[in-house]
């Protein structure tokens, strides 16, 4: 039986201060995550705490795989060669995860692809346990995780609004980043210690515990079946989704933006150089951490985010404030002083990434979520890749400190670009852009799946 709606025993309760509490707790309330879609649906909840013990056991793989593989060969080349065997499997099985989730029941691609994913850290933890460790699985099972992942992501991604209801999308985008932020501050900080003190392959193992326990909290997930009139995955399939992308501007503009702040402005892997370069060698951990912890803060805060309809505008702006945070860490000579820039570009990728995915999925049809989906996991995966490429080549060229600010600039001057290119996303308002209007429509002509229980 559904529960009534959040807030209507008040009618059957006194009134009190504590529900109408004064202006200035309203107001800080205001800037509090909205925990609407918490309240609302059983399956977002379900959903969020299988993906926080999952975010958190990857995070502790993330750091002790180039981990094993430096002590294994004591090679840098050995140890970037992963991001190379990641980005071919992400592409191709995105895209084919992306049509896969419009075509089958999303619940069961979840939950057959996390429970694989769960299976390839029991491999890696079975190789750890060796006497002798193999570095070519470590290869091939870092290759598998990222095709597993392509075919997931686009499912996990295109469910949400399925199970959340329409006008708590930017809320529930915004929760399920502080639930990745949360995984990559505390996964990499417990990581280093398992590392330092217990060994490989206990971080391994709590991995695959994580998956398990995030297995058992899929499976209770509600039915997400395809469309009566979906089709089997094809290349025809995704070219049509690729076709409807290119047709939406304001979409194409998404995209856009995201892997031009990515490819000029994502100078992560010079960091070490970064911080030799400041002769403040403890700042390393914390660059990385910066950017996270930057985010962090905007999910913390995002109630606000609820009251904002003109997301294309928030997008573009957020996009080039991460570009000039980038300049600024170029060029202030003080490690605590770059250190807060790199928070700062956290912030704004956060606020884009939060309105990027409200925009998604606010607009696109149920029945083409899922290949989108791909798509849209490829603009905010690839661009990363390119970006380390760049700022490591131009780096190579010009010094590291110019990496940094030059790609910053270079980010700002393409964004500015874009809004004039793609006029439609500077427009776009959620309130009356034509394909919101038509989901909104849908959305409510159809019985509520969002349940509280």
């Amino acid at each position: 039986m559904r529960c009534p709606p959040a807030g209507a025993a008040a009618r059957w309760s006194v009134v009190t201060e504590k529900d109408h509490p004064p202006p200035r707790s309203r107001r800080a309330a205001a800037l509090l995550p909205d925990l609407a879609p918490w309240r609302s649906s059983a399956d977002f909840r379900r959903m969020w705490c299988a993906g926080a013990v999952t975010v958190f056991g990857s995070f502790l793989t993330l750091v002790a795989v180039p981990f094993q593989l430096k002590e294994l060969t004591g090679s840098t080349l050995a140890v970037g060669a992963v991001g190379a065997v990641e980005i071919v499997p992400l592409i191709v099985f995105g895209l084919y995860g992306g049509a896969l989730a419009d075509s089958m029941d999303r619940r069961k691609l979840i939950v057959w692809t996390e429970a694989a994913l769960g299976l390839l850290s029991v491999l890696l933890l079975i190789n750890t346990l060796l006497p002798n460790p193999l570095i070519w699985p470590l290869y091939v099972i870092v290759a598998a995780t990222s095709a597993l992942t392509g075919l997931q992501r686009p499912a996990l991604d295109s469910i949400v609004p399925r199970i959340v209801p329409h006008d708590q999308l930017p809320a529930a985008s915004a929760l399920n980043a502080l639930r990745w932020q949360v995984g990559a501050i505390a996964g990499p900080a417990l990581a280093g210690v398992l590392l330092a003190y217990a060994g490989l392959r206990w971080a391994y193992a709590i991995d695959a515990v994580t998956y398990a326990v995030s297995v058992a909290l899929s499976v209770r997930l509600a039915p997400s079946p395809a469309s009566h009139d979906a089709e089997k995955p094809s290349l025809r399939g995704i070219w049509e989704g690729a076709r409807y992308a290119w047709n939406r501007k304001e979409l194409l503009g998404t995209y856009a933006i995201d892997v031009t702040a990515m490819l000029f402005a994502f100078p992560m892997a010079i960091f070490p150089f970064l911080a030799d370069d400041l002769d403040a060698p403890w700042s390393l951990g914390l660059m990385y951490a910066a950017l996270p912890a930057g985010s962090c803060m905007v999910s913390l805060t995002s109630g606000w985010t609820s009251r904002v309809h003109r997301h294309g505008r928030a997008v573009l702006f957020a996009a080039a404030a991460w570009g000039l945070a980038m300049t600024a860490a170029g060029w202030v000579p003080n490690a605590w002083l770059v250190l807060l820039c790199l928070a700062a570009a956290g912030a704004c990728d956060m606020v884009s990434g939060i309105f990027r995915s409200a925009m998604w999925n606010q607009t696109i049809p149920d029945e083409l979520r899922g290949r989108l989906a791909g798509i849209e996991l490829l603009s905010y995966s690839v661009g990363p890749q390119l970006g380390q490429v760049r700022s490591g080549g131009m780096a190579a060229v010009t010094s590291v400190r110019t990496s940094v600010w030059a790609g910053g600039l270079l980010c700002f001057a393409g964004v500015a670009a874009l809004a004039l290119a793609l006029p439609k996303l500077l427009a776009y308002d959620a309130r009356t852009n034509e394909h919101a209007v038509r989901m909104r429509a849908a959305r409510g002509a159809q019985p509520e799946t969002a349940t509280a229980a």
